[in-house]
């Protein structure tokens, strides 16, 4: 929606970016502003931007930037009257709503409270006898009665319509039951519960809202595992089961595993920093949910080769992220003088709380899981095997960052391998020669088209004409930079830019000086796209020189001018000889 200027305006010097920033970021004054890891991607090195003059951030190495409610969007997964709503709610201002938006929230609201009212009559159903099956469960499992009202557990009955009857009686529609995914369609229209006869495992994000459902069979039917579906309120890449928990541990990591029963078992058990992904593998969404509350991952997926394999992904997501990675090994269990693969639950049951704690002090780091996968792959005792693994190994090493950390991993694939140190070595370093030949290479490929690089990450607001654009990006800059430099008069109008994206957000900063505000990110709207925001910001991050700023703004105008003129010379010449004529008084007239 269109919300009124001056509320805009109100909420924004009501939300400081560096606070609102700095309870999901920590972030270092330099200087004026403030850097700190960016939370959209994976980094070492702080290369997030936040100026609090300007009220915007900007990320170096992902490019993300805009102003505090592009933040929240990013962050939060939010639209953007959804943002506006989540930062008036924290600074306690009443939104104006309109119509159709207040409906929008409305029916985000109503599946909020449907899932929380479905959880609820999950959890009474396991308290009467009607439940006893899934109590009887649980007692199998282990699982104590106040673990299960910890994790809000709950019983659905083998039957097909309970909790659609229960929920329409408390006035819920059949339409929101099917937005909630709690609810099936069959072919000839009737609707029937989807979870039936099983354990229920609320999914509760770390706001406290109960947003999906997991679910787990009572016998070896299939399917054994059951989740929602995505809907308004649930995306499964943006959600890790039992964070809600784990935020609040006391200690120093978080514990990654891949079931949901896995994390209340090592709950029960004292471990009340596990979490789980639902039904995916990690995500890059995940992560940023997880920097928020700690900057070291062990990661303890199943002993089988889907855990191992999970386990590399996950390693390669978080490769030169801000985590320190451990990697938990869970061994075989002997059954019947066979080993057989155990999860986190299995290895508290058999091996109980403390073997679990000596692991997980003792887990391995990331580095050292890998070199010992790819170990595994070779017999060593072979002399081509050897010359494989170390081929192998020595891209692995390669890739570290620190010549200490890769001298220390050098010598042990050299034991390994049963080779000197010193071959090793050469290996390495020749491999690292290689690596940042290519890279060498990939750089040159850019510089040598240095256009590629000046475009928009975004195809469909490339830019058709450079040289304008570039003028255009330069006009925006310096009145972004210097509000001295508006006059009483539009100098030129948005249709002679190039860029069409690059044309409204000039006539917007002019409205915004017209209104009395001072221009910045922050006064672009509704009607600016994430990814266009998130460009402008770039473009207001690049040097500029304010030394002859009023100069400078002269010359870029006529560079517009000069290729809207050419522009326009191609479909009439007499209409670009009128037009040419016309740029001249103004130029004359502009200062």
């Amino acid at each position: 929606m269109a919300f009124p200027q001056s509320f805009m305006d109100e909420l924004v010097a009501r939300s400081d970016i560096v606070d609102i920033v700095g309870s999901y970021v920590p972030l270092t004054a330099k200087g004026g502003s403030y850097w700190g890891c960016c939370p959209f991607h994976n980094e070492k090195t702080p290369s997030f931007h936040v100026l609090p003059d300007r009220q915007m951030y900007h990320c170096f190495g992902c490019k993300k930037g805009g102003s505090v409610i592009n933040f929240i969007m990013e962050e939060e997964n939010l639209s953007f009257p959804e943002a506006v709503r989540f930062l008036a709610k924290r600074a306690g201002m009443e939104v104006p709503e309109e119509e159709g938006d207040r409906e929008a929230g409305r029916r985000r609201q109503r599946l909020l409270d449907l899932n929380r009212d479905a959880a609820r009559f999950y959890y009474q159903l396991l308290q009467q006898p009607e439940g006893q099956a899934v109590q009887a469960y649980l007692d199998k499992r282990q699982i104590r009665k106040s673990t299960a009202v910890k994790f809000g557990m709950g019983a659905s009955l083998d039957e097909w319509d309970v909790l659609l009857n229960a929920m329409t009686q408390k006035g819920y529609t059949k339409a929101e039951l099917l937005s909630a995914g709690l609810v099936v369609q069959n072919k000839k229209g009737g609707l029937y519960d989807k979870f039936r006869n099983r354990l229920m495992l609320p999914v509760i994000d770390t706001r406290g809202d109960v947003v999906a459902f997991g679910s787990r069979v009572l016998d070896k039917s299939e399917p054994k595992y059951m989740n929602s579906s995505e809907t308004l309120v649930y995306s499964k890449r943006r959600v890790l089961y039992g964070l809600n928990l784990a935020k609040k541990s006391k200690r120093p990591n978080i514990i990654l595993c891949e079931g949901n029963l896995d994390i209340v078992t090592l709950h029960q058990a004292g471990f009340d920093n596990a979490v789980a992904s639902m039904g995916t593998a990690l995500t890059i969404e995940q992560t940023r949910l997880l920097s928020r509350f700690t900057r070291e991952l062990v990661l303890c997926y199943d002993n089988d080769n889907a855990g191992k394999l999970a386990t590399q992904r996950a390693l390669d997501l978080l490769n030169g992220s801000e985590f320190s990675v451990k990697v938990l090994q869970l061994p075989r269990r002997l059954v019947d003088g066979e080993y057989v693969k155990q999860d986190a639950d299995d290895f508290i049951k058999f091996q109980g709380a403390d073997a679990f704690e000596r692991l997980l002090n003792g887990s391995e780091n990331g580095i050292e899981f890998r070199m010992a996968q790819i170990a595994g792959k070779y017999d060593l005792h072979s002399d081509e095997a050897r010359i494989a693994y170390c081929g192998e190994v020595s891209e692995l090493l390669a890739s570290l960052p620190g010549a200490v950390e890769r001298e220390i991993y050098t010598a042990r694939a050299a034991e390994a391998a049963g080779i000197t140190k010193d071959a090793m070595a050469l290996e390495v370093k020749q491999a690292f020669r290689r690596r940042a030949s290519k890279e060498k290479r990939a750089e040159l490929r850019k510089d040598l088209n240095p256009a590629v690089s000046l475009q928009p990450r975004e195809r469909r607001i490339h830019y058709d004409n450079m040289r304008s654009a570039r003028a255009e990006e330069g006009v925006l800059r310096l009145l972004l930079w210097d509000d001295t430099l508006f006059s009483d008069h539009i100098p030129l109008v948005p249709e002679r830019f190039s860029s069409p994206l690059l044309g409204r957000a000039f006539q917007r900063l002019w409205e915004v000086h017209a209104a009395g505000k001072r221009p910045m990110i922050a006064s672009l709207g509704e009607e600016f796209t994430q990814e266009e925001t998130e460009h402008l910001t770039a473009v207001c991050q690049e040097p500029v020189s304010l030394s002859n700023a009023a100069q400078a703004l002269k010359d870029y105008i006529n560079v517009i001018n000069e290729e809207a003129d050419k522009r326009t010379a191609q479909e009439d010449p007499l209409l670009a000889a009128v037009e040419k004529y016309k740029n001249k008084k103004r130029g004359t007239q502009y200062v």
